[in-house]
């Protein structure tokens, strides 16, 4: 297995491939540029199996070097030191990446994930949910990527009705699908949510505010009846807050 790092930083690269060398299971072949123009022509000449990229460099970014290549056929791990709404960014395409200083268990457990052959075209399609969300700052994504063991979803942030915790597995009902079983806990995808105003009603439900229909106060806490007939739970803690939102809607 091939292994490029594109990275202008030598100290970064130094580290990566010190890491790399130490890494068990398999043979790596670890090759390296300082830039866009030199990744560029490392992709072309080596054909990598993994793409360590760093986001800003002296010549232009990442993004300007995902740009230039035709029908990439590698999976792909960003390197990037970008505040947490980047980072936010990058979990909404659901496109790896690693925060600097990197963490030799983050960079262990990136490249297991990154074992499996990557889509072409649903990389591509990440990287444009990915550069949308940089060019939007501050402004609620408009798709979220999800992905199961066998395929990686693209969808609408508006078609979710609600989403559900089981255990470290989040459960995610969407309008006119099958349910999607993602390997990521809820209060991540509450963070991402947020600022498309989903709102937790319980410890395990965050809900689509845009898809509630009805709330039934039969209950002591009431609950939820969204579009399609789903019932959602409201729990005591929540009761007070989930009130004084619908009725300010």
């Amino acid at each position: 297995m091939t292994v490029l790092i594109i990275d202008n930083e030598n100290g970064i690269r130094e580290t990566l491939k010190e890491m790399l060398q130490h890494r068990r299971g398999g043979t790596l072949t670890i090759e390296e540029a300082d830039g866009v123009q030199t990744g560029l022509a490392k992709i072309a000449s080596v054909r990598p199996d993994i793409v360590l990229l760093d986001v800003e460099m002296n010549d232009g970014t990442g993004f300007d070097l995902m740009n230039r290549v035709e029908d990439p056929c590698f999976q792909l791990i960003f390197i990037t030191a970008y505040n947490q709404y980047a980072v936010q960014a990058f979990r909404v395409s659901a496109i790896d990446y690693l925060l600097k200083p990197i963490d030799p268990a983050a960079l262990d457990a990136a490249l297991d994930k990154a074992q499996g052959k990557i889509n072409n075209q649903s990389l591509q399609n990440q990287l444009n949910i990915l550069l949308q969300q940089f060019s939007g700052k501050n402004q609620a994504p408009g798709q979220i990527v999800l992905k199961d063991i066998d395929k990686t979803y693209f969808v609408r942030i508006e078609d979710i009705l609600y989403c559900e915790a089981e255990g470290s597995y989040t459960k995610f009902y969407i309008s006119n699908s099958e349910p999607i079983f993602v390997s990521r806990n809820l209060r991540s995808y509450e963070e991402l949510l947020a600022p498309a105003g989903f709102i937790r009603t319980h410890h395990s439900c965050l809900v689509n505010p845009a898809k509630i229909r009805i709330y039934d106060r039969k209950t002591d806490c009431g609950t939820l009846v969204l579009e399609g007939g789903y019932t959602i739970p409201v729990s005591q803690r929540k009761k007070d807050f989930v009130i004084q939102f619908l009725e300010g809607r």
